[in-house]
């Protein structure tokens, strides 16, 4: 294994060994590239099979990342190269006996292994490291059921994690193989604890699904509720820890929990927010993508991501200080296209974290944002800088999706204004001398429509 170096101050948590942190070992395995002629490039230029534009470097400095957002003492850490996937270890026999002797002499008692396994391999890993092995997808499993606050959140953890754990009951128990008594006067050979375990795990699941279901209903009633009101909904979105909370809590003076970690924040919060000419938008921060999110994850919160389905705006928020945010908005976009959004005219790409930069990058990024075919704006939900210019720009886009209708009600109509203020947004509105009221309104087209219909001749 290709070890990496620690600094002991910064990668090696306060809290000691006395304290009940356990002490881990992060293994980043990626595959070598390989040639026509079928041989394998150098190790330096080997990249991921299913990522070519992420370096494994990258990758491992993630998979510490997340490693440390369940308060694992990562202790060790390196990259693995491997031709092809083992069916039994992932890894090559020789990479396990190597990374045996160091679990063994640096008393590891968690291994995570940044990939996909299969339940043998985990299994089988485990027995012969004699230590727990979590793959990526029972990692972020763990952080989101740490992070969920909500009953809602809460929910599609353990949905999630009763999909994944469902697949996991392989035999690696005696008792998974007793046999429990039959039912009725033959009674049977009767059902084994491996079943009984699996049939549990499914009714759970049946009926967790009903109750997300209940929260999906719940969802669409507030989300038709709020179409009544002429309130557009602009969505965060962006890889985990691109700083939508703290872009959040800048637009919006809340005291949403932000952090240097991933997935800091989880359960989605929405907040009212006025623009500079006195629009009301209604801002929703939603949890953080991540590369390799699985697919267990996406379908659990659905209900969740379905406010960023309905968005008039879409934020997409980047951290353009990470060497690797190009690749981060691929993720992302990969993720929305499985919800069904095509980053398109409601997408604004929000380049974040310009404090982190030095003069000569900031003005490359002003260039490159300047020949972007679709609207770019950076800024610093740090310090601030840039937030003027994307509020004018949500509040452009806002605009150029409504009809803008003047209008002239007499100056009785009491419930027809006051419908107006109800369900459109009044531009401006004067009193003539007959005593009419000449209002301008502005609303998207399904409100416009009624307008139309009810006050124009």
């Amino acid at each position: 294994m290709e070890p990496r170096r620690f600094d002991k101050r910064s990668d090696r948590p306060e809290l000691g060994e006395s304290g009940g942190v356990a002490r881990a070992i992060v293994v980043e395995p990626f595959r070598r590239l390989r040639t026509q002629a079928g041989n394998a490039l150098p190790a330096h230029s080997a990249l991921p099979a299913h990522n070519v534009a992420r370096s494994p470097e990258a990758k491992l400095d993630e998979a510490i990342g997340l490693a440390r957002a369940i308060d694992l003492a990562v202790v060790s850490a390196g990259i693995v190269p491997i031709s092809d996937i083992r069916p039994a270890t992932y890894v090559g026999k020789g990479k396990v006996e190597e990374l045996a002797g160091l679990i063994k002499s640096d008393e590891i008692g968690i291994v995570v292994m940044d990939c996909a396994l299969s339940p043998v391999q985990q299994r089988n890993l485990e027995k012969a490291w004699g230590a727990k092995v979590v793959d990526r997808t029972g990692l972020i499993l763990e952080i989101f059921g740490r992070r969920a606050q909500t009953r809602e959140g809460s929910l599609q953890v353990e949905l999630a994690h009763l999909t994944y754990q469902k697949s996991r009951l392989v035999r690696s128990w005696t008792h998974l193989e007793r046999q429990r008594g039959g039912f009725g006067f033959l009674g049977g050979p009767g059902e084994s604890q491996l079943e009984t375990d699996r049939r549990l795990i499914e009714e759970r699941i049946a009926r967790i699904e009903v109750d997300l279901e209940k929260v999906k209903r719940t969802r669409q009633l507030h989300r038709d509720s709020r179409k009544r009101v002429p309130y557009p909904i602009v969505a965060l979105v962006g890889y985990t820890n691109a700083g939508k909370s703290t872009l959040f809590n800048r637009l919006t003076r809340a005291r949403v929990l932000s952090a240097d970690m991933l997935f800091a924040t989880l359960d989605p919060t929405m907040r009212a927010l006025d623009l500079p000419h006195g629009a009301k938008i209604i801002l929703s921060d939603t949890v953080g993508f991540i590369s390799d999110l699985p697919t267990t994850l996406v379908a659990a919160f659905r209900a969740t991501l379905e406010e960023v389905v309905a968005a008039d705006v879409i934020l997409h928020v980047r951290d353009v200080s990470h060497e690797d945010s190009d690749a981060q908005s691929q993720d992302v976009e990969t993720v929305m296209r499985q919800l069904g959004i095509e980053p398109g005219e409601q997408v604004i790409e929000v380049w974040n974290k310009i404090d982190r930069l030095d003069a000569e990058t900031r003005e490359r990024l002003g260039h490159l944002a300047d020949r972007a075919g679709r609207r770019t704006v950076a800024v610093s939900a740090l310090t601030g800088e840039g937030i003027e210019r994307l509020l004018s720009e949500i509040e452009g886009r806002i605009a150029s999706t409504r009809i803008v209708l003047d209008l002239v009600l007499d100056g009785a109509d009491g419930a027809g204004i006051s419908w107006l203020h109800r369900n459109t947004e009044v531009l401006a509105k004067a009193v003539r001398d007959d005593g009419s009221v000449a209002m301008t309104v502005r609303a998207d087209k399904t409100k416009a429509a009624t307008v139309r219909a009810r006050f124009v001749a």
